[in-house]
């Protein structure tokens, strides 16, 4: 894109309060993230250490106190069972969940656009094999086969790259056939075909033609990954294959809440409102990238609010006036 395209892409997005709030919302997530053991050693804890002078172990380990055991100390409660600090454990978990979720979301973006523009901008033959592909990969059902990948791995490979790799490699078939359509009609285009004309490369007239103009939906769909890996993750993380333990993750923590739900609710709310806010935010930003970076969508929405009210309001009038 332009310096002029950029400039106002960012001044839309501006524009729109929920996109400035949702991206302040997930810079302080990354922040968090980051300073997760700084904001551990202040408050003093750290997201491993047990303490069983915190959970009532006559009642099966509920931490003792209100609201799962808050205090001075630990500013959200304790870990039911184990007494570790929550605190800290949302922090860790978060910069799990997050990586995992961008990671993987970059090997699928990698992934999709490679294989997308080559079925689009490569021979029938070509196109037709990569798209069978990719077709066979969509349908694939990711949980049941991350769930057999993760299980034969060996128990020392590091859990958070398992889950990048296992889920970008088996989930990039939308990214493919969005760059492969976006392909098949840039191809089309005039400037396209004066630089095949002219004696360049595949692989120049792709990077050079083809890519920047494939940023935009490239980068609207990457934004709306985001938060389905981040659910992803959850998930596997829920039936027990994802991060192991002491490693700490939000749906690793929502896994072994399911048994405290009633007697601590808050170890099963604080981990379920962070995913959900992630996920909130995410989706709000990436559909507010969708509509700056769409010209279509813009003038659609345009056209349905300002233009259809002036419209219709024109034909109200007209009506009257018939009518009197």
């Amino acid at each position: 894109m332009s310096d002029l395209q950029e400039t106002g892409v960012w001044r839309r997005l501006r524009a729109r309060p929920s996109a400035v709030a949702a991206a302040a919302v997930l810079v302080v997530l990354a922040l968090l993230a980051l300073a997760a053991p700084l904001l551990s050693a202040l408050a003093g804890q750290d997201p491993t250490t047990y303490h069983d002078d915190l959970v009532d172990s006559a009642r099966g380990g509920v931490p003792i106190g209100a609201y799962g055991g808050i205090s001075g100390d630990h500013w959200l409660g304790v870990e039911p069972g184990t007494g570790r600090d929550l605190f800290s454990r949302l922090l860790y978990g978060a910069r799990v969940s997050l990586l995992v979720a961008l990671g993987a979301t970059v090997v699928q973006v990698l992934i999709g656009v490679m294989v997308g523009l080559a079925a689009g901008f490569g021979s029938r033959l070509v196109d037709t094999v990569l798209s069978r592909f990719t077709d066979v990969m969509v349908a694939l059902p990711m949980l049941v086969f991350g769930v057999a990948l993760t299980a034969v791995v060996p128990a020392g490979f590091p859990r958070p790259l398992l889950l990048v790799i296992v889920i970008g490699l088996l989930n990039w078939g939308g990214t493919s056939r969005i760059v492969r359509a976006q392909t098949l009609s840039l191809k089309k285009l005039d400037y396209v075909a004066a630089a095949r004309l002219g004696g360049s490369r595949p692989w120049r007239v792709a990077r050079r033609e083809l890519l920047p103009a494939l940023a935009a939906p490239v980068i609207t769909y990457a934004a709306i990954l985001v938060p389905s890996n981040i659910v992803v993750e959850a998930s596997l993380s829920f039936l027990g294959i994802g991060v192991r333990p002491p490693t700490s993750s939000w749906g690793q923590m929502l896994s072994t809440a399911t048994t405290w739900f009633r007697a601590d609710p808050m170890y099963v709310l604080l981990p379920a409102a962070c995913l959900f806010v992630t996920v909130l935010a995410f989706t709000v930003l990436g559909d507010a990238v969708r509509t700056a970076l769409d010209p279509r969508e813009r003038s659609r929405l345009r056209v349905g609010t300002r233009g259809g009210s002036r419209s219709a309001k024109r034909t109200a009038e007209e009506s009257k006036g018939a009518a009197v």
